[in-house]
């Protein structure tokens, strides 16, 4: 049985599951453990897998959904350009496309907007491929009826306005870190006045070191609402991101904790306000992920956060 949970639309038409499952395992690869995932996460009605060539697990992510027994088009793949692949789109899509043996890809995204060399070095931000070089390649997929619809991960309203006027194609989606902690409400009004939906990664946020959970799944406020629904701070925070029009796509390897992320809950207006005002607490706005460096000169991947189009401030407060 397919979960019930409502489909987004893209703008171009095509519908997309608004709950899917995160392939990331943490490190390259997973091997079996990833195929087994997709294997249950399937059996419980997720139709939407969303992985990568960096996550070097396409080929086990492909046989799981082959050998599942659910009819092709009911299951909705993702997959990602690497950075160091910018310079030979088709190539890289094509390498992707076989690995996953799954006849085409749903979504292809961009998976950051740097460029590496075949070495894996970082290309200097305005130095070719740049954006709207790869973004051109990427729209010429489409011509090869192997993918449906392609977007963009980790852009911000300075990189998409980098593309977006010279854009034959607007992307599908634009897929980035958004929690409690981290809403983005700027970046989601610009996506949608744009006609781009907003993918959440890390949905649940990652616990930081020395924290056995996220900060908001012990936050009060998240807690209450929790009890009030007799949920899981998990289903709060996903039924959060459905209810705002955001896709979610969280990761999990347990089999009752996949179920509870796609039963949602019914929250009312008056729990969506306090989830909405959850980053407006001290210390609570800010990214969860551990690969940032907060010293005035830092680079994420090669690019500054000024050239990433990211405000941030040292030690990990955001200014959305």
């Amino acid at each position: 049985m397919t979960a019930n949970i409502p489909y987004f639309t893209f703008n171009n038409g095509v519908k997309v599951p608004s709950v899917g499952m995160g392939c990331w395992m943490g490190t390259p690869g997973g091997g079996e453990t990833v195929e087994l995932m997709c294997k249950n996460a399937l059996k419980l009605g997720y139709r939407h897998l969303d992985t990568a060539f960096g996550y070097g697990n396409e080929e086990h992510v492909g046989k799981a959904i082959r050998e599942s027994g659910i009819p092709r088009e009911e299951i909705f793949l993702t997959s990602k350009l690497p950075n160091h692949h910018h310079h030979k789109v088709r190539e890289s899509f094509e390498q992707s496309l076989k690995s996953l043996d799954c006849g085409y890809i749903d979504l292809y995204l961009v998976h950051w907007p740097q460029a590496n060399d075949d070495q894996g070095k970082p290309i200097p931000y305005g130095q070719k491929p740049t954006i709207l070089d790869t973004w051109k390649d990427m729209e010429i997929l489409l011509e090869t009826g192997k993918v449906k619809s392609i977007g963009v991960s980790n852009f911000s309203v300075k990189t998409l306005n980098e593309i977006l006027p010279h854009a034959t194609v607007i992307p599908a989606t634009n897929q980035v870190e958004l929690h409690p902690c981290l809403p983005s409400f700027e970046l989601k009004e610009f996506c949608e006045s744009n006609g781009v939906l907003l993918t959440a990664y890390s949905p649940l946020g990652r616990p930081m070191p020395g924290e056995a959970k996220p900060v908001f799944f012990s936050d009060p406020d998240i807690l209450r609402i929790t009890e009030k629904h007799s949920g899981t701070p998990a289903q709060v925070v996903i039924s959060w991101a459905v209810k705002r029009g955001t896709i979610v796509i969280p990761k999990s390897e347990n089999v009752e904790r996949m179920k509870a992320n796609i039963t949602l809950l019914d929250l009312s207006d008056d729990d969506m306000t306090v989830l909405n005002a959850i980053h407006k607490k001290p210390g609570m706005h800010k990214s969860l992920l551990s690969y940032h460096n907060y010293t005035d000169d830092g680079f994420i991947f090669g690019w500054t956060y000024e050239q990433l189009g990211w405000n941030m401030k040292k030690g990990g407060i955001m200014t959305d």
